[in-house]
C-alpha cells in the first residue's frame, strides 16, 4: 500500500515516452522479479527504482546499471530474495545495501534511510519507510527521482525538472550536505559537467570553495571510483574549458596536468574518449616524462594491473622517443615481451596526445590489431632432445639466446641460425 502523502504529493502518472522507457527495462531485464518477490513480501512492501537509471531514462542516456530503493530493512530484503531463490551478497549491508544477482545483471537494492551521524567521509544512518525522508538526505535533486514498475514517478524535489532545465541543485541547504559528505564537491563537478546548461550558481562555488579543505578526509578509494565515474561519464572535454571545474581538480587531483590535452582533441582523440577505459585516459592526464605518475600510483594504490600497464607506457615515453622507437624491430620486441594492449597504449598514446594524426601510426595500430601475440615454437625439450643439452643454466641461456635472436628477426628462425647460436 502507498501512503496517503506520496500517493498524493508529487506522484506523476502517464508520462508517455518516459514511462514506455522504464517500463521497457522492466520487460527487458531480469529486474521484474525482485519487483515481484519486494512487492508481494507484504501488504506494505514497495521497490521503486532510483537515481542513475531514471536519471539517465530521462536524458536518453544508456542505462548500464539499475538502483533500487524499498521500504524494507535489509534483513527482510534478504529474506524476500532467499524466499524466491533469488542470489544475493551484502554488499554494504550497514548501509541497507543487497546487491542482487540475475543471470548477468547485478542489482543494488537499498533501504529507505535516514542520516543519524555525519562527519563528512562517512553517515551512521536507521532504516526508514519513509520515501520522502530518503529523499531529503540524496545530495541532488536530479538523484531523488523514483518510479515504480510501470513508470510512475516520484519526484518530491523537482529532480525530473531541474534535470530538463539543465539545474543542479543540492537538496537543502549546500553547505550542510556538503559538510555531510565531502565527495559530494566532485559529484557536484560531475553532474554539473554532464547536465548543466548554465554558469556555476556563485553562491554554491563559493561553499565549495570554502569547504574544498574537506577532501582531505576522504579515502583514496572514495577519490578513485569517483574520478572513475568522471571518465566514464565522457565530461572531460567539458573539464577542460571549465575554469572553476580546473581549479578543483588541480587541488584534489594535483598529478592531472595535461588537460590541454582534452580542450582541442584531434579526431582520432575525440573517438578515443568515447570508448577508452579508464587507465589509458589517466595516462594521458598523467604521463608527462617526470616521476608525476609514478607519485599518483603509490597515492592512490592502484591494483598491480593497472599499475603494470601505466607503467609500460610511462616508462616507453620516459625516453627519447625517436622514429627508431617505432621501428618494427622494436614494436616487435613490445608485442612479444609486453603484450599486444600495452603495444596498442603506447600507439595510441602518441596519436591521442599530438596535434596532427600521424597516419603511419595509425596503420600500425590498425596492423598490430589484427595479429595475435607470437608463441615462441622452441622450448627447452627441442633443445633437450635436438642437441642434447642437460638442464641447467647453459640450457636457460642457450634458450633465451634463441627466443631473443628469433623476436629480432620477425619472430622467424631458421635451423642454421639455431645451429650457431646452440654452438656458441
Amino acid at each position: 500500500m502507498i501512503n496517503f502523502l506520496d500517493k498524493f504529493f508529487k506522484r506523476t502518472q502517464n508520462l508517455n515516452s518516459l514511462t514506455k522507457k522504464i517500463v521497457d527495462i522492466s520487460k527487458n531485464t531480469p529486474v521484474k522479479k525482485i519487483f515481484n518477490s519486494i512487492n508481494n513480501f507484504s501488504s506494505n512492501s514497495e521497490v521503486r527504482y532510483v537515481g542513475g537509471c531514471i536519471r539517465k531514462i530521462i536524458k536518453g542516456e544508456l542505462v548500464d546499471d539499475i538502483d533500487l530503493a524499498t521500504n524494507l530493512n535489509p534483513q527482510q530484503v534478504c529474506e524476500a530474495l532467499k524466499k524466491d531463490n533469488i542470489n544475493f551478497y551484502e554488499t554494504g549491508i550497514e548501509h541497507g545495501t543487497i546487491t542482487a544477482v540475475i543471470d548477468d545483471y547485478n542489482f543494488e537494492i537499498t533501504s529507505l534511510r535516514e542520516d543519524v551521524v555525519t562527519d563528512g567521509r562517512h553517515a551512521q544512518v536507521k532504516f526508514s519507510d519513509d520515501w520522502k525522508k530518503d529523499a531529503s538526505r540524496r545530495d541532488f535533486t536530479i538523484n531523488a527521482i523514483y518510479s515504480d514498475i510501470e513508470g510512475n514517478l516520484f519526484d518530491p524535489y523537482n529532480g525530473k525538472e531541474d534535470l530538463e532545465k539543465g539545474l543542479i541543485k543540492f537538496i537543502g541547504d549546500p553547505e550542510q550536505r556538503i559538510k555531510e559528505d565531502f565527495l559530494r564537491i566532485l559529484r557536484y563537478l560531475r553532474f554539473y559537467l554532464s547536465y548543466s546548461n548554465c554558469g556555476h550558481e556563485p553562491e554554491t562555488s563559493k561553499i565549495i570553495k570554502k569547504n574544498i579543505v574537506g577532501i582531505s578526509q576522504l579515502s583514496k578509494e572514495r577519490l578513485l571510483n569517483e574520478l572513475k565515474k568522471f571518465f566514464k561519464s565522457n565530461t572531460l572535454t567539458k573539464l577542460s574549458k571549465d575554469q572553476f571545474s580546473l581549479e578543483l581538480f588541480d587541488i584534489i587531483f594535483p598529478q592531472l596536468e595535461n588537460f590541454k590535452v582534452f580542450s582541442n582533441p584531434n579526431n582520432f582523440a575525440k573517438d578515443k574518449i568515447k570508448e577508452s577505459d579508464f587507465i589509458f585516459l589517466l595516462s594521458t592526464l598523467l604521463i608527462d616524462g617526470t616521476d608525476n605518475t609514478d607519485y599518483f600510483v603509490y597515492k592512490f594504490n592502484l591494483s598491480k594491473k593497472d599499475q603494470k600497464r601505466l607503467k609500460i607506457i610511462d616508462n616507453f615515453y620516459k625516453e627519447k622517443v625517436s622514429a627508431k622507437s617505432f621501428s618494427e624491430k622494436n614494436l616487435n620486441r613490445l608485442f612479444y615481451y609486453k603484450g599486444k594492449q600495452s603495444l596498442i597504449d603506447i600507439l595510441s598514446f602518441k596519436v591521442f596526445t599530438s596535434k596532427k594524426i600521424d597516419q603511419k601510426i595509425l596503420n600500425l595500430i590498425e596492423k598490430y590489431q589484427s595479429k595475435n601475440q607470437p608463441l615462441m615454437p622452441f622450448g627447452a625439450k627441442f633443445l633437450m632432445e635436438k642437441y642434447q643439452i642437460p638442464e641447467g643454466k647453459n640450457l636457460g641461456t642457450k634458450l633465451k639466446n634463441i627466443e631473443e635472436e628469433w623476436v629480432n628477426n620477425n619472430f622467424k628462425l631458421s635451423e642454421k641460425q639455431i645451429n650457431k647460436i646452440v654452438s656458441r
